[in-house]
């Protein structure tokens, strides 16, 4: 189809975005085809009229798990277990790519058309992708790293990575993800909140230095970025040293750090909405311990010292929600924005420019998406209230472009006790 989008308030995603009237967006198939001054529309475009509403890019999603639904746990569950029963039969294992494929609408329908998937069940992430490329399942654009690597006792090993007890082993799964055609590599090299079982040592290192370098090497060598889970500042130097692309979480970094990010070229990709609820929510809400509450808030406070850090050196950032987490959904990436604006300290416009235009361009999709110019793919959302006045307005979205497809008026389940009680963190 060829749309004319009219009567639109434009954000273009750019870093300097102002509000801009009186223009309408041309799309044809996939694409922006052009910008044009309002009553411009050629007539064989169908006009869309979007009533003074606000139009800017989609938002892109950095850090995301699709398998996991953001269900609060009562207790903690055994993740290795809950992925062996589902991969355990073809049944099982078709069951749970529907749900994968399901929670990827989910992520579309709430504002996200570009997703950067960061660990993940089997090969799901890049199957679904090439469906969602084919145009057979509805979803946003994927970025997949399938299973990430691990080891013994990792983060996060058994589930969405697989541990390498050696050097050779992490190549050898390095290899395999290869064959699934990835988009990255995604690498757990330190603990987080729920593996640490003291106070004060969330984010121990477990992955070592030289598997680091090998498995940055070898990906490098072969055409891949690597990202990796980090929560400590050991684990931040470890990863920077040997060749890591980004660093997703972070935490409290010195000079040496900063020193690192620049020389190596790295970005930060902040992700302060999974450690938000272990740190600041009373303790009956989450039934986290002491220690994981404790530990909770040492990561949050990591998290928010590194994105301050490196805006402060220029160093670049993009945001993921970690998506899968307890408490964190599917749809709810707009209080990621929502948090790097209340806890960072930034610009309701900078915090946009970082979801859309910036994330873009450190995804290595800078020519395809990101802002709304002509040539790109027709990737954006509409809102009725403006996001630069209030990041809330994200919440609300009353129309989906993606790729040129129009889902108009979409729609998400929410889960009740789940907004209700983030909801208590939506102050200035």
């Amino acid at each position: 189809m060829k749309y004319a989008f009219i009567n639109g308030k434009l954000l273009d995603g750019t870093k300097d975005m102002e509000l801009r009237e009186d223009l309408s967006i041309l799309v044809d198939g996939e694409k922006i085809v052009d910008i044009v001054d309002k009553g411009k529309e050629p007539a064989d475009f169908v006009k869309k009229d979007l009533g003074g509403a606000c139009v800017m890019p989609g938002l892109i999603n950095m850090h995301v798990h699709l398998a996991g639904n953001g269900k609060p746990q009562k207790k903690q569950r055994d993740n290795e277990k809950l992925v062996k029963t589902l991969m355990g039969s073809a049944f099982s294992r078709a069951a749970a790519y529907k749900v994968v494929s399901t929670f990827a609408k989910i992520e579309l329908m709430s504002g996200v058309t570009t997703i950067r998937t960061v660990g993940g069940l089997g090969d799901f992430d890049t199957r679904l992708r090439d469906e969602i490329n084919a145009g057979t399942k509805p979803g946003p654009r994927i970025l997949a790293s399938n299973r990430g690597i691990s080891v013994p006792h990792g983060h996060m090993a058994g589930s969405v990575a697989i541990a390498a007890h050696s050097v050779d082993e992490a190549l050898s799964i390095l290899d395999e993800n290869e064959k699934e055609k990835v988009d990255l590599v995604k690498l757990m090299i330190t603990g987080g909140v729920l593996d640490a079982k003291k106070k004060g040592v969330p984010g121990e290192l477990k992955m070592s230095p030289e598997m680091v370098k090998a498995v940055c090497d070898k990906a490098h060598a072969d055409g891949y970025t690597v990202a990796a889970h980090v929560e400590s500042p050991e684990g931040v130097r470890v990863a920077l040293e040997n060749g890591v692309d980004s660093i997703e979480h972070g935490a409290k970094p010195d000079d040496e750090i900063i020193r690192l990010f620049k020389e190596k070229g790295a970005f930060l990709c902040t992700t302060l909405s999974p450690a938000l609820p272990y740190a600041l929510f009373d303790r009956s809400i989450t039934n986290a311990s002491e220690v994981e509450q404790f530990n909770g808030n040492v990561v949050f406070e990591g998290i928010k010292e590194c994105a301050k850090a490196a805006i402060a050196n220029d160093i670049p950032v993009v945001l993921g929600n970690d998506v899968g987490c307890p408490w964190i959904t599917q749809y709810d990436f707009w209080r990621e924005l929502f948090y790097f604006v209340k806890y960072i300290g930034v610009s309701n416009k900078f915090a946009l420019y970082t979801a859309t235009a910036r994330a873009a361009e450190l995804a290595g999709l800078g020519k395809v998406t990101g802002t709304i110019e002509k040539g790109k793919d027709a990737d954006m959302i509409v809102t009725a209230k403006n996001p630069l006045d209030d990041i809330r307005a994200l919440s609300e979205i009353k129309t989906v472009v993606a790729r040129g497809r129009l889902y108009e008026n979409p729609k998400v389940k929410v889960k009740k006790n789940v907004k209700a009680e983030l909801d208590k963190f939506l102050t200035d």
